[in-house]
């Protein structure tokens, strides 16, 4: 099932003590290319979140945004460091002795100095938030390849609709082959009639003018590799994994037949029908971007 390269998933974890939320979102990119933004106590898990994402996610520019809030009863704790606060009381009541002046010293002036009260993170068990976190980033994997599978597959039915057209601009040219050759025939012949008059025409050299002809205009070579292309591209859509290398490279084949049928276009129906062609290969090619 195609892919597109677009999408977005969304998990979220909230208890009464903190809240966890994974967002990923991704644009094209010719190559898988990792952005995550987390919290500085969870780089530790860097190489396995991207490990883990790898499972799913195969091409795209693929933004990862990680957030973390611990309520406040979780969020660290408060140290009275009684030894430091003692020894700034006593250092304010000699200070006070010495320069002879009343002792107004205050709960609130001992709490001001440094290091009298500090406060800490809480305790940091990395087995059980990676538990935690490892489970909310498949949940939002889960999410973002099933919107990344819808888009592609819209992109697919878009892309089939078009090789329809492609089909049958080739059949249109195949059958009027026949027709350019007869008027060319026609034409040849009233030409020779002009010039030789009252002479006979040689049959012969009517029929090797038309084989020179032919092979210049000839086209079938290509409405057969054309054909066979698309034939191709339908079954790579049908394919599991990632297909969009292989579909822009097909892209590519069908591009360059579409121009040799320009080149050897003998009149305006197959010009006008190559130029179509080339016109809805460039608007496949432009859809393959957006697929994984």
């Amino acid at each position: 099932m195609p892919k597109s390269m677009t999408g977005f998933g969304r998990a979220e974890r909230v208890t009464e003590a903190e809240k966890y939320t994974v967002e990923i979102k991704s644009v094209n990119n010719r190559y898988l290319d990792f952005n995550i933004r987390m919290p500085r106590r969870f780089n530790v898990f860097e190489s396995r979140i991207r490990s883990l994402l790898t499972e799913s996610i195969e091409r795209g520019k693929v933004d990862v945004f990680i957030t973390y809030e611990a309520y406040e009863a979780a969020a660290g704790s408060l140290r009275f460091h009684e030894a430091m606060a003692r020894q700034y009381l006593a250092h304010l009541r000699s200070i006070a002795a010495m320069e002879g002046v009343a002792e107004e010293i205050r709960v609130s002036d001992v709490a001001r100095c440094p290091d009298v009260f500090t406060t800490g993170e809480a305790e940091f068990d990395e087995d059980a938030v990676w538990d935690i976190l490892s489970g909310l980033l498949r949940e939002a994997a889960d999410r973002f390849v099933a919107m990344r599978a819808a888009e592609g597959e819209h992109l697919a039915e878009n892309i089939r609709s078009k090789l329809d057209l492609l089909a049958k601009g080739a059949d249109e040219i195949e059958k009027h082959e026949p027709e350019i050759m007869a008027a060319y025939r026609a034409k040849l012949r009233a030409k020779l009639d002009e010039v030789l008059a009252d002479t006979q025409i040689d049959e012969g050299r009517i029929a090797a003018e038309l084989v020179l002809y032919s092979d210049k205009i000839c086209t079938d070579e290509e409405t057969v590799r054309l054909k066979s292309h698309i034939e191709k591209v339908r079954r790579i859509l049908d394919e599991k994994g990632s297909i969009g290398r292989s579909l822009d490279f097909m892209a590519q084949e069908m591009n360059r037949e579409a121009n040799t049928i320009l080149s050897k276009a003998g009149d305006v129906l197959t010009a006008d029908t190559a130029i179509i062609l080339k016109t809805e290969i460039e608007k496949i090619r432009e859809q393959i971007q957006n697929l994984e």
